[in-house]
Protein backbone atom coordinates (compact mmCIF):
# COMPACT_ATOMS: atom_id res chain seq x y z
CA UNK A 1 0.00 0.00 0.00
CA UNK A 2 1.59 3.58 -0.81
CA UNK A 3 0.31 6.94 -0.16
CA UNK A 4 1.79 8.84 -2.99
CA UNK A 5 1.11 8.26 -6.63
CA UNK A 6 3.97 5.84 -8.32
CA UNK A 7 3.06 7.99 -11.46
CA UNK A 8 3.69 11.09 -9.74
CA UNK A 9 7.06 9.82 -8.33
CA UNK A 10 7.89 8.45 -11.52
CA UNK A 11 7.08 11.60 -13.35
CA UNK A 12 8.85 14.15 -11.00
CA UNK A 13 11.91 11.65 -10.57
CA UNK A 14 12.41 11.04 -14.57
CA UNK A 15 12.94 15.28 -14.28
CA UNK A 16 15.69 15.43 -11.88
CA UNK A 17 17.54 11.82 -12.72
CA UNK A 18 19.96 13.52 -15.80
CA UNK A 19 20.98 16.22 -13.33
CA UNK A 20 21.23 14.06 -10.38
CA UNK A 21 23.51 12.01 -12.47
CA UNK A 22 25.65 14.51 -13.39
CA UNK A 23 25.95 15.92 -10.12
CA UNK A 24 26.66 12.67 -8.23
CA UNK A 25 29.62 11.86 -10.97
CA UNK A 26 30.86 15.17 -10.40
CA UNK A 27 30.75 14.87 -6.78
CA UNK A 28 32.44 11.54 -6.58
CA UNK A 29 35.32 12.71 -8.67
CA UNK A 30 35.43 15.53 -5.90
CA UNK A 31 35.31 12.83 -3.05
CA UNK A 32 37.84 10.71 -4.66
CA UNK A 33 40.84 12.84 -4.82
CA UNK A 34 40.05 13.15 -0.89
CA UNK A 35 40.38 9.51 -0.71
CA UNK A 36 36.85 8.69 -0.18
CA UNK A 37 34.96 5.79 -2.05
CA UNK A 38 31.11 8.26 -2.83
CA UNK A 39 29.40 4.59 -3.34
CA UNK A 40 30.57 3.38 -0.13
CA UNK A 41 29.05 6.58 1.22
CA UNK A 42 25.70 6.22 0.14
CA UNK A 43 25.01 2.61 0.84
CA UNK A 44 25.98 3.79 4.52
CA UNK A 45 23.25 6.72 4.07
CA UNK A 46 20.96 4.12 2.59
CA UNK A 47 20.89 1.82 5.42
CA UNK A 48 20.24 4.98 7.69
CA UNK A 49 16.80 5.25 9.70
CA UNK A 50 15.42 7.89 12.31
CA UNK A 51 12.29 7.32 13.31
CA UNK A 52 9.01 9.82 12.76
CA UNK A 53 7.31 10.87 16.84
CA UNK A 54 3.48 9.92 15.65
CA UNK A 55 2.63 13.79 17.40
CA UNK A 56 4.55 15.05 14.82
CA UNK A 57 2.39 14.79 11.99
CA UNK A 58 -0.28 16.59 14.00
CA UNK A 59 -0.14 20.89 14.18
CA UNK A 60 1.67 21.73 17.27
CA UNK A 61 1.00 25.09 18.67
CA UNK A 62 2.87 27.66 20.54
CA UNK A 63 2.80 28.24 24.16
CA UNK A 64 -0.53 30.28 23.92
CA UNK A 65 -2.49 28.79 21.44
CA UNK A 66 -2.91 26.44 18.50
CA UNK A 67 -3.78 27.00 15.16
CA UNK A 68 -4.96 23.95 13.37
CA UNK A 69 -3.76 22.57 9.82
CA UNK A 70 -5.92 21.27 7.15
CA UNK A 71 -6.25 17.48 7.03
CA UNK A 72 -5.02 17.23 10.28
CA UNK A 73 -4.80 13.34 11.27
CA UNK A 74 -8.04 12.20 13.35
CA UNK A 75 -6.31 9.52 15.03
CA UNK A 76 -3.05 7.05 15.38
CA UNK A 77 -4.07 5.51 12.20
CA UNK A 78 -4.47 8.29 10.38
CA UNK A 79 -1.13 9.48 11.83
CA UNK A 80 0.67 6.69 10.47
CA UNK A 81 -0.81 7.03 7.04
CA UNK A 82 1.12 10.41 7.47
CA UNK A 83 3.92 9.18 8.67
CA UNK A 84 4.11 6.63 5.36
CA UNK A 85 4.40 9.41 3.47
CA UNK A 86 7.21 10.56 4.92
CA UNK A 87 8.69 7.28 4.48
CA UNK A 88 7.71 6.61 1.14
CA UNK A 89 9.56 10.03 -0.30
CA UNK A 90 12.56 10.11 1.92
CA UNK A 91 13.22 6.09 2.44
CA UNK A 92 14.54 7.28 5.68
CA UNK A 93 12.06 6.88 8.40
CA UNK A 94 10.85 3.13 8.70
CA UNK A 95 9.77 3.38 12.35
CA UNK A 96 7.09 5.57 13.85
CA UNK A 97 7.31 6.32 18.22
CA UNK A 98 3.89 6.22 19.69
CA UNK A 99 2.83 8.34 22.63
CA UNK A 100 0.27 7.04 25.15
CA UNK A 101 -2.52 7.32 25.56
CA UNK A 102 -2.88 10.07 22.68
CA UNK A 103 -2.14 7.09 20.73
CA UNK A 104 -3.64 4.39 22.89
CA UNK A 105 -6.25 1.92 20.64
CA UNK A 106 -8.60 -0.79 21.96
CA UNK A 107 -7.59 -3.08 18.81
CA UNK A 108 -3.83 -2.85 18.88
CA UNK A 109 -3.56 -6.26 16.19
CA UNK A 110 -5.21 -3.50 14.10
CA UNK A 111 -2.80 -1.14 14.77
CA UNK A 112 0.26 -3.23 14.19
CA UNK A 113 -1.29 -4.49 10.70
CA UNK A 114 -1.79 -1.08 9.49
CA UNK A 115 1.85 -0.59 10.10
CA UNK A 116 3.03 -3.34 8.39
CA UNK A 117 0.53 -2.50 5.66
CA UNK A 118 2.24 0.59 5.21
CA UNK A 119 5.95 -0.61 5.47
CA UNK A 120 6.08 1.05 8.77
CA UNK A 121 7.72 -0.38 12.35
CA UNK A 122 6.99 0.80 15.72
CA UNK A 123 10.29 2.20 17.83
CA UNK A 124 10.10 2.83 21.19
CA UNK A 125 6.86 3.78 23.05
CA UNK A 126 6.54 7.26 25.37
CA UNK A 127 4.39 7.74 27.98
CA UNK A 128 2.61 10.62 29.03
CA UNK A 129 2.32 11.78 32.54
CA UNK A 130 2.85 15.11 32.06
CA UNK A 131 -0.41 16.39 31.33
CA UNK A 132 -4.10 14.36 33.14
CA UNK A 133 -5.97 12.49 30.72
CA UNK A 134 -9.66 12.13 30.67
CA UNK A 135 -11.14 10.26 33.77
CA UNK A 136 -7.77 10.16 35.56
CA UNK A 137 -7.68 9.65 39.42
CA UNK A 138 -4.76 11.36 40.49
CA UNK A 139 -3.91 14.74 38.81
CA UNK A 140 0.00 15.47 37.42
CA UNK A 141 -0.51 19.10 38.01
CA UNK A 142 1.99 18.87 41.14
CA UNK A 143 4.38 15.92 39.54
CA UNK A 144 4.08 12.53 38.55
CA UNK A 145 6.78 9.80 39.18
CA UNK A 146 8.19 12.57 41.96
CA UNK A 147 4.90 12.96 43.48
CA UNK A 148 4.57 13.83 47.14
CA UNK A 149 1.40 11.29 46.98
CA UNK A 150 2.14 7.67 46.82
CA UNK A 151 -1.04 7.00 45.19
CA UNK A 152 0.23 9.34 42.07
CA UNK A 153 3.26 7.58 41.56
CA UNK A 154 1.92 4.50 41.64
CA UNK A 155 -0.47 6.00 39.08
CA UNK A 156 2.48 6.90 36.91
CA UNK A 157 3.88 3.69 37.52
CA UNK A 158 1.30 2.14 35.75
CA UNK A 159 0.56 4.13 33.11
CA UNK A 160 4.58 3.18 32.12
CA UNK A 161 3.68 -0.34 32.82
CA UNK A 162 1.04 -0.29 29.86
CA UNK A 163 3.27 1.37 27.70
CA UNK A 164 5.22 -1.43 28.09
CA UNK A 165 2.58 -3.78 27.23
CA UNK A 166 1.22 -2.26 24.15
CA UNK A 167 5.03 -1.84 22.90
CA UNK A 168 5.72 -5.92 23.17
CA UNK A 169 2.28 -6.33 21.07
CA UNK A 170 3.43 -3.71 18.39
CA UNK A 171 6.73 -5.10 18.54
CA UNK A 172 9.21 -2.15 20.07
CA UNK A 173 11.80 -2.57 21.89
CA UNK A 174 11.89 0.29 24.50
CA UNK A 175 10.63 2.90 26.36
CA UNK A 176 10.91 6.20 26.50
CA UNK A 177 10.30 8.55 29.79
CA UNK A 178 10.65 12.11 30.00
CA UNK A 179 8.80 14.12 32.65
CA UNK A 180 7.56 17.58 33.29
CA UNK A 181 7.62 17.50 37.25
CA UNK A 182 9.48 20.34 39.00
CA UNK A 183 8.84 23.84 40.48
CA UNK A 184 7.92 27.01 39.72
CA UNK A 185 8.54 28.57 43.40
CA UNK A 186 12.00 28.12 45.43
CA UNK A 187 10.94 25.94 48.56
CA UNK A 188 8.00 24.71 46.59
CA UNK A 189 9.60 21.00 47.11
CA UNK A 190 12.70 18.88 48.41
CA UNK A 191 14.87 18.42 46.08
CA UNK A 192 16.23 15.92 47.48
CA UNK A 193 12.97 14.19 48.41
CA UNK A 194 11.63 14.57 45.23
CA UNK A 195 14.68 13.04 43.05
CA UNK A 196 14.26 10.04 45.91
CA UNK A 197 10.89 9.12 44.99
CA UNK A 198 11.58 9.66 41.11
CA UNK A 199 14.27 6.88 41.68
CA UNK A 200 11.90 4.74 43.27
CA UNK A 201 9.38 4.77 40.52
CA UNK A 202 11.42 4.32 38.39
CA UNK A 203 13.03 1.43 39.88
CA UNK A 204 9.50 -0.03 39.80
CA UNK A 205 9.42 0.80 36.05
CA UNK A 206 12.65 -0.86 35.04
CA UNK A 207 11.95 -4.03 37.12
CA UNK A 208 9.22 -4.79 34.66
CA UNK A 209 11.34 -4.32 31.66
CA UNK A 210 11.64 -7.15 29.08
CA UNK A 211 15.59 -8.28 28.76
CA UNK A 212 15.48 -7.54 25.30
CA UNK A 213 14.01 -3.90 26.10
CA UNK A 214 15.70 -0.68 26.52
CA UNK A 215 14.57 2.48 29.12
CA UNK A 216 15.51 5.78 27.83
CA UNK A 217 15.25 8.78 30.26
CA UNK A 218 15.28 12.28 28.63
CA UNK A 219 16.72 15.59 30.54
CA UNK A 220 15.32 18.92 30.14
CA UNK A 221 16.93 22.10 31.50
CA UNK A 222 12.95 23.46 31.93
CA UNK A 223 9.33 22.90 30.67
CA UNK A 224 6.90 23.15 31.96
CA UNK A 225 8.26 24.26 35.49
CA UNK A 226 10.70 27.04 35.44
CA UNK A 227 12.59 27.10 38.81
CA UNK A 228 13.57 23.47 39.01
CA UNK A 229 13.53 19.96 37.11
CA UNK A 230 13.77 16.84 38.40
CA UNK A 231 15.68 15.43 35.29
CA UNK A 232 17.30 18.76 34.54
CA UNK A 233 20.64 17.87 32.74
CA UNK A 234 23.07 15.76 31.44
CA UNK A 235 24.55 14.27 34.46
CA UNK A 236 21.73 14.04 36.80
CA UNK A 237 20.57 12.13 33.53
CA UNK A 238 23.92 9.65 33.58
CA UNK A 239 23.27 9.21 37.47
CA UNK A 240 19.78 7.90 36.40
CA UNK A 241 20.98 5.45 34.55
CA UNK A 242 24.02 4.34 36.41
CA UNK A 243 21.34 4.10 39.50
CA UNK A 244 18.54 1.61 36.96
CA UNK A 245 21.22 -0.56 35.48
CA UNK A 246 22.46 -1.88 32.51
CA UNK A 247 19.08 -1.12 30.16
CA UNK A 248 18.90 2.17 31.09
CA UNK A 249 20.25 4.90 28.57
CA UNK A 250 20.50 8.83 28.58
CA UNK A 251 18.33 10.54 25.86
CA UNK A 252 19.29 13.64 24.38
CA UNK A 253 17.17 16.07 23.28
CA UNK A 254 18.85 18.95 21.07
CA UNK A 255 16.46 21.38 21.31
CA UNK A 256 16.45 21.35 25.06
CA UNK A 257 19.66 23.00 26.40
CA UNK A 258 20.77 26.24 27.62
CA UNK A 259 22.09 28.32 25.00
CA UNK A 260 26.19 27.66 24.15
CA UNK A 261 26.10 24.47 25.98
CA UNK A 262 28.47 21.79 24.56
CA UNK A 263 26.10 19.03 23.45
CA UNK A 264 28.64 17.34 21.16
CA UNK A 265 30.79 16.91 24.08
CA UNK A 266 27.82 15.37 25.70
CA UNK A 267 27.48 13.38 23.24
CA UNK A 268 31.21 11.80 23.25
CA UNK A 269 30.80 11.35 27.38
CA UNK A 270 27.95 9.51 27.27
CA UNK A 271 29.94 7.67 24.59
CA UNK A 272 32.60 7.45 26.19
CA UNK A 273 30.52 5.87 29.41
CA UNK A 274 28.58 3.50 27.44
CA UNK A 275 25.15 5.24 28.29
CA UNK A 276 23.97 7.05 25.36
CA UNK A 277 20.86 5.89 24.40
CA UNK A 278 19.70 7.80 21.67
CA UNK A 279 18.11 11.43 20.26
CA UNK A 280 15.69 13.25 19.88
CA UNK A 281 16.58 15.87 16.64
CA UNK A 282 15.15 19.13 16.54
CA UNK A 283 16.50 22.63 16.85
CA UNK A 284 16.65 25.40 18.99
CA UNK A 285 17.06 29.49 18.95
CA UNK A 286 16.48 30.19 23.03
CA UNK A 287 15.68 26.20 24.42
CA UNK A 288 12.83 24.43 23.80
CA UNK A 289 11.63 25.58 20.83
CA UNK A 290 11.22 22.12 18.96
CA UNK A 291 12.31 23.97 15.87
CA UNK A 292 12.67 21.75 12.38
CA UNK A 293 16.28 19.66 12.83
CA UNK A 294 19.48 21.90 11.22
CA UNK A 295 17.20 25.22 10.61
CA UNK A 296 19.18 27.37 13.64
CA UNK A 297 22.28 25.28 13.71
CA UNK A 298 23.19 22.81 10.66
CA UNK A 299 26.83 22.54 12.25
CA UNK A 300 26.10 21.50 15.73
CA UNK A 301 23.95 18.91 14.28
CA UNK A 302 27.10 17.96 11.97
CA UNK A 303 29.42 18.14 15.00
CA UNK A 304 27.04 15.75 17.31
CA UNK A 305 27.06 13.37 14.03
CA UNK A 306 31.24 13.52 13.72
CA UNK A 307 31.40 12.05 17.51
CA UNK A 308 28.49 9.52 16.58
CA UNK A 309 30.80 8.46 12.99
CA UNK A 310 33.71 8.36 15.24
CA UNK A 311 32.45 5.82 17.53
CA UNK A 312 30.91 3.99 14.85
CA UNK A 313 33.79 3.11 13.14
CA UNK A 314 35.73 2.40 16.16
CA UNK A 315 33.32 0.22 17.56
CA UNK A 316 32.85 2.35 20.43
CA UNK A 317 31.68 -0.20 22.97
CA UNK A 318 27.77 -0.57 24.04
CA UNK A 319 27.44 2.07 21.03
CA UNK A 320 23.91 1.38 19.31
CA UNK A 321 22.20 4.88 19.75
CA UNK A 322 18.45 5.00 18.83
CA UNK A 323 17.61 8.27 16.34
CA UNK A 324 14.69 9.74 16.70
CA UNK A 325 12.73 13.21 15.43
CA UNK A 326 10.80 15.12 17.75
CA UNK A 327 9.29 18.40 16.69
CA UNK A 328 6.33 20.56 16.62
CA UNK A 329 4.87 22.59 13.95
CA UNK A 330 2.40 25.05 13.65
CA UNK A 331 3.46 27.21 10.51
CA UNK A 332 4.74 24.84 8.09
CA UNK A 333 3.03 21.41 6.49
CA UNK A 334 4.03 18.74 9.76
CA UNK A 335 4.41 16.55 7.01
CA UNK A 336 7.17 18.59 4.76
CA UNK A 337 8.65 19.85 8.19
CA UNK A 338 9.49 16.27 9.03
CA UNK A 339 10.80 15.27 5.47
CA UNK A 340 13.21 17.95 5.43
CA UNK A 341 14.27 17.13 8.93
CA UNK A 342 15.06 13.49 7.84
CA UNK A 343 16.85 15.07 4.93
CA UNK A 344 18.69 17.19 7.54
CA UNK A 345 19.76 14.52 9.88
CA UNK A 346 20.97 12.38 6.79
CA UNK A 347 23.03 14.94 5.30
CA UNK A 348 25.24 16.00 8.51
CA UNK A 349 25.48 11.80 8.55
CA UNK A 350 26.94 11.81 5.30
CA UNK A 351 29.37 14.83 6.35
CA UNK A 352 30.59 12.85 9.55
CA UNK A 353 31.11 10.16 6.98
CA UNK A 354 33.60 12.04 4.95
CA UNK A 355 35.46 13.62 7.58
CA UNK A 356 39.41 12.88 6.82
CA UNK A 357 39.80 11.14 10.16
CA UNK A 358 43.12 10.34 9.89
CA UNK A 359 44.26 13.66 9.09
CA UNK A 360 42.17 15.27 12.08
CA UNK A 361 43.65 12.69 14.54
CA UNK A 362 46.88 13.71 13.15
CA UNK A 363 46.60 17.50 13.79
CA UNK A 364 44.94 16.74 16.93
CA UNK A 365 47.98 15.13 18.38
CA UNK A 366 50.40 17.88 16.42
CA UNK A 367 48.04 20.87 18.62
CA UNK A 368 47.30 22.43 15.33
CA UNK A 369 43.80 23.67 16.53
CA UNK A 370 43.49 25.22 13.23
CA UNK A 371 44.21 22.60 10.66
CA UNK A 372 42.18 20.26 13.20
CA UNK A 373 39.37 22.52 13.22
CA UNK A 374 39.47 23.47 9.03
CA UNK A 375 39.43 19.13 8.39
CA UNK A 376 35.97 19.14 10.13
CA UNK A 377 34.97 22.44 8.06
CA UNK A 378 36.44 20.84 4.69
CA UNK A 379 33.59 17.85 5.67
CA UNK A 380 30.56 20.34 6.33
CA UNK A 381 31.19 22.67 3.41
CA UNK A 382 30.69 19.75 1.36
CA UNK A 383 27.17 19.47 -0.49
CA UNK A 384 26.41 15.90 -0.33
CA UNK A 385 23.10 16.74 -1.29
CA UNK A 386 23.50 14.37 -4.58
CA UNK A 387 24.52 11.08 -1.85
CA UNK A 388 21.12 11.62 -0.26
CA UNK A 389 18.69 12.44 -3.23
CA UNK A 390 21.27 8.92 -5.35
CA UNK A 391 20.03 6.69 -1.83
CA UNK A 392 16.25 7.92 -2.37
CA UNK A 393 15.99 7.12 -5.76
CA UNK A 394 17.81 4.14 -5.44
CA UNK A 395 15.43 2.72 -2.75
CA UNK A 396 12.50 3.64 -4.53
CA UNK A 397 12.15 7.22 -2.96
CA UNK A 398 11.75 10.70 -4.30
CA UNK A 399 14.98 13.11 -5.54
CA UNK A 400 13.04 15.86 -4.30
CA UNK A 401 10.56 14.90 -1.84
CA UNK A 402 8.84 18.28 -1.28
CA UNK A 403 9.10 19.13 -4.48
CA UNK A 404 6.95 15.56 -5.13
CA UNK A 405 4.69 15.42 -2.30
CA UNK A 406 3.43 18.97 -3.20
CA UNK A 407 2.92 17.47 -6.80
CA UNK A 408 0.77 14.75 -5.58
CA UNK A 409 -1.22 17.01 -3.66
CA UNK A 410 -1.58 14.90 -0.92
CA UNK A 411 -2.72 17.66 1.71
CA UNK A 412 -5.63 18.74 -0.21
CA UNK A 413 -6.76 15.08 -0.67
CA UNK A 414 -6.74 14.66 2.74
CA UNK A 415 -7.89 17.79 3.99
CA UNK A 416 -10.91 16.81 1.75
CA UNK A 417 -11.05 13.57 3.67
CA UNK A 418 -10.50 14.49 7.26
CA UNK A 419 -12.98 16.99 8.91
CA UNK A 420 -11.61 20.37 9.87
CA UNK A 421 -10.21 21.17 13.82
CA UNK A 422 -11.60 23.93 15.33
CA UNK A 423 -9.26 26.45 16.62
CA UNK A 424 -8.54 28.24 20.11
CA UNK A 425 -7.00 25.62 21.82
CA UNK A 426 -3.86 26.30 23.82
CA UNK A 427 -0.48 24.49 24.30
CA UNK A 428 2.70 22.97 22.33
CA UNK A 429 0.42 19.86 21.53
Amino acid sequence: MTMISTDVLSRENDRRRADLANDYDHLGEQLARRGVDIDAVKRKVAAYSVAVPSWGVGTGGTRFARFPGRGEPRNIFDKLEDCAVIHELTRATSTVSLHIPWDKVADIPALRQKGETLGLGFDAMNSNTFSDAPQQEHSYKFGSLSHANAATRRQAVEHNLECIEIGKALGSKALTVWIGDGTNFPGQADFTKSFERYLDAMKAIYRELPDDWRLFTEHKMYEPAFYSTVVQDWGTNYLIAQELGPKAFCLVDLGHHAPNVNIEMIVARLIQFRKLGGFHFNDSKYGDDDLDTGSIDPYRLFLVFNELVDAELRQADGFAPAHMLDQSHNVTDPIESLMRSATEVCRAYAQGLIVDRAALAGYQDENDALMASETLKAAFRTDVEPILAMARLEAGGAIDPVATYRAAGYRARVAAERPAVASGGGGIV
